[in-house]
This record gives C-alpha cells, structure tokens and sequence, in this order.
C-alpha cells in the first residue's frame, strides 16, 4: 500500500446495483455521469463503479446453481447489468469492483472476459477475490468445531465468511481494472477502492469507518436517492419509476458527499440519507464490518446542495479479531396455495375454508392469511386471526402455508388447496400453489486467521 496522498483529489463512486434483481439499466446514466465528471473534474480525479448483488441466502442459491452447472454459480443478471456499460468504462478509465462472483467468482471474471472481446475491447486486468468460501472438507472441519451440535445432520449447502477491502485494495495496487469477488462485506466494495486511492493503512480507523459509512450509503443501490423511502402525501419523491443510483464523493480523510446520476429521479436529502444510514444498524456506536467499527454516534448530515448531502462526524475503532460466518442448509419444503372468495360472505367462506384445511392437514403447523382482511400483521400461530371478527368483506384471497422436512408430508397441503374448488365453500376460485426448496441459516464466528484471503488475475483466452 502506498503512503497516505492527502492531497488526492475526492474519488468518484457510483453503485448500480443493491442487490441481485435489481434494475439492469441502472449503470448507464452512473457511468454517463461519472465520465462526465472526470472530463470536468482536477486531474488524477479517478472513478469507481460498484455492484452490490449479495444477501444471506443469494449465495446459497448460486450455489445449488454451480452444482447443476460447473460454469454457473455466479450473479445471473451480470450480463444484462454490465454489458451496456463495460466498455464505456474501460474506455474512461473507470474501474468496476463488484460480487458478481458469488459462488464462482472465476466464472464470472471469464464471463466478463469474454464480453470485453465481443464488445470489441482492451482485453481487461480482472483480478478475483478469493478466501470467503468455506465449504471445503478443512474448512467444515473447523466450523464443525465452532458451531457444535448445531451442525450435527445439517445438509450443507454453503459456508461463507464476510470478509473485508483488504484484498479488493490489493488487486487494485496491482493494476487491476475490475474486481471480483464472492461474499465481501457490502461497505468493503468502497472501502478497497478509497484504501487504494488514497494509500490507507488497514488500522487507519477513523478514515476506515468513514469510508465504511460511505459505503454503507451506496451499498443499496437507489434506496439513498429515493426507493424505498417514498410515502405518498408524508415523503413524496418525485418521478420515482426513473429513481436514479447514487454517487459519493470520498476525500483523502473518508469524508463524503453522496449525490445521485444527472437526470434521473428520485432525490437525496438530508432525510434519505439519514434514513439510510441507519439501516440495518444496531448499535450506531459499534458498527461492526470486517474492516473496522464504526461509529455513526456523533454522525451529521447536512444537504450542501440540491441532490448533495454531506456525512461528517464518523469515528473508527480498531476491526473484530473474527469473521462473520453464515452457514445455509436444506431446510426442507415451503408449501403455499391460495384461493380466492368474493361477493356476498366472502370472508366468512374464506374463514371456512381455512377451518377446512386446518382439519385436513392434522399434524402440519399451518400459516393462515386472509389477504385484505389480516395478512401482514398476522402471526404464525393464527392468534391475530382468531381474535379478529368476521368484517364481511366481499373480497378475501385466503392463502395457507406449510414447512417440512419432508416433501410428501408438505405436497398434502398443495393437494388439499386444490381440493377446495369442489370440496371446500362455494365460489372458490383461483387457485395458485406452489412447494419450494427451503434453505436455513446458522451463523458463527472464526478467527481471522483462519479465513486466509487472496487475489488472483484471472484472463479468458480469446480465440
């Protein structure tokens, strides 16, 4: 790592993506935005863009799906999302970093590969992280050790560590343009790239933990510029179905600035901000990631400009002596089936049916709903339910869900809901069904030490 450049001009970040699914023509007005700023902005001015596309159960899925495909595994959408943008970015200088990789992170840098040359490209530097995947025979061993009898009869699926910018940084130094990695914690994505910007030290606390709050803001792709926030007639966001990605702005002491792409909408304030850098917090005093805590106590949030909210007052201390690590499993089957009434009784004929159902499927802990009556604020156990009266709704969707472990016992509850269109109350009709592999998580932590991490220049041969 290089010596700290305090004179470093502010580094460009853009995020087009919060989560696998999220929308695929997100990075195009980032990136237009992000080159236009290098045009403009000092020179040795650099640009990020990220990718988020992980959550606890994605890497599982990705997964089952390297287990049907030994090419697969990794983000599906990678193609659609960073296809109409890779070249433009290659052209410009700006350096992708992402977890695209998922449970193959060297098939996804082969991927990415390939489509530079179809695009005509530079074939790019792309380096892989690796180390987070856990779910080699020595490393089972190991978790086995740490979690006990709570992994005795488990059918592993995946085990993978949250690991943090340290190797990001380090591909970076060795000059690669793109990055991919598997399960890195969500904030690292922007923290690798500002250690190697401005020549950090991995103890460097107080400019880690900003960095981290940086991140943190980005990490969710539109939700600090408007998505999921807006609140018809409470908070109103303008032009919400074109909500743009955010942008931040990291100076050589972490500080940042978080604005969004040029013509799209949305907006950033001082509320969104805030909103979202309370997500997913705990204790704003201990914000624990693999890089360092953060401290988010003494945060300030001050709009500078339209669209331009500047994050001061974050702290650091030093990082956890382990990793978080998530361990997912075959949970067996999730059975639903739903089934409409309307008219005259509807609800009454939809409670019946549900009384129906509970006697048929004796031994099965059913999830009961009456979708327009009690759903959401429902319970498991049905109290809510019970201790509701029958409204006299004239439109209710019962629907009705099971778990088990075996999938003929969870099959009976598909079967009996559509049984009712002739067995059950008049005038049901629309049934849906589905029974759906289940996938369960336990959670540990290893000594860091233990999870040895690397990167590796990964180069597809073209023909």
């Amino acid at each position: 790592m290089a010596s700290v450049d305090n004179h470093a001009p502010p580094l460009l970040i853009g995020c087009a993506a919060g989560f696998s699914g999220d929308r695929t023509d997100a990075a195009g007005p980032v990136v237009d935005t992000l080159v236009r700023r290098l045009r403009e902005g000092p020179a040795g001015q650099r640009a990020f863009l990220i990718f988020e596309t992980l959550a606890e159960r994605t890497l599982a899925l990705a997964q089952l799906r390297r287990r049907a495909d030994p090419d697969g595994g990794y983000e599906p959408l990678l193609d659609a999302m960073l296809r109409p943008v890779l070249a433009r970015c290659l052209a410009h200088g700006i350096r992708i970093v992402s977890n695209f990789g998922a449970a193959n992170p060297r098939a996804a840098a082969r991927h990415i590969a390939r489509m530079a040359a179809e695009l005509g490209a530079d074939p790019p530097r792309i380096a892989v992280v690796e180390g987070d995947d856990l779910s080699g025979p020595e490393q089972l061993a190991q978790l086995r050790r740490e979690l006990g009898a709570r992994m005795e009869g488990l059918r592993i699926v995946s085990a993978n560590a949250y690991i943090g910018a340290e190797p990001i940084a380090a591909a970076l130094d060795a000059g690669a343009q793109i990055v991919v990695c598997g399960r890195v914690a969500d904030p690292s994505l922007t923290v690798g790239p500002a250690m190697s910007h401005f020549g950090w030290r991995a103890d460097d606390w107080t400019r880690l933990g900003r960095a981290t709050m940086a991140g943190h803001l980005l990490e969710c792709g539109a939700q600090v510029c408007g998505g999921y926030f807006a609140d018809p007639g409470f908070k109103d966001v303008p032009q919400l179905a074109s909500v743009g990605f955010p942008i931040g702005e990291i100076d050589a002491d972490g500080g940042c600035v978080i604005g969004k792409a040029d013509g799209t909408g949305g907006l950033v304030t001082e509320a969104t901000v805030k909103e979202q850098l309370l997500y997913e917090v705990h204790d704003p005093a201990a914000y624990l990631t693999p890089d360092v805590v953060a401290d988010l106590s003494q945060a300030q949030v001050q709009a500078i400009a339209p669209d331009r909210v500047r994050l001061s007052g974050i702290g650091g201390h030093p990082r956890p002596t382990h990793y978080k690590v998530n361990v997912c499993h075959e949970g067996g089957w999730l059975a639903e089936g739903e089934i409409s009434y309307a008219g005259p009784r509807a609800e009454a004929r939809a409670r019946l049916a549900a009384d129906v159902l509970r006697q048929r499927l004796a031994g099965l802990q059913l999830r009961v709903d009456l979708i327009g009556a009690l759903s959401i604020l429902g319970d498991d156990a049905g109290r809510a339910l019970a201790a509701t009266h029958d409204a006299g709704l004239r439109d209710v969707r019962l629907r009705v869900a099971a778990s088990h472990e075996d999938h003929a016992q969870a099959e009976r509850l598909v079967r009996e809901v559509v049984a009712l269109y002739t067995c059950g109350p008049a005038g049901g009709g629309g049934v849906r069904t589905t029974l759906t592999p289940r996938l369960n998580t336990v959670s540990c932590l290893l000594p860091r030490e233990a999870v040895p991490l690397r990167f590796a220049r990964v180069e597809e041969p073209v023909p």
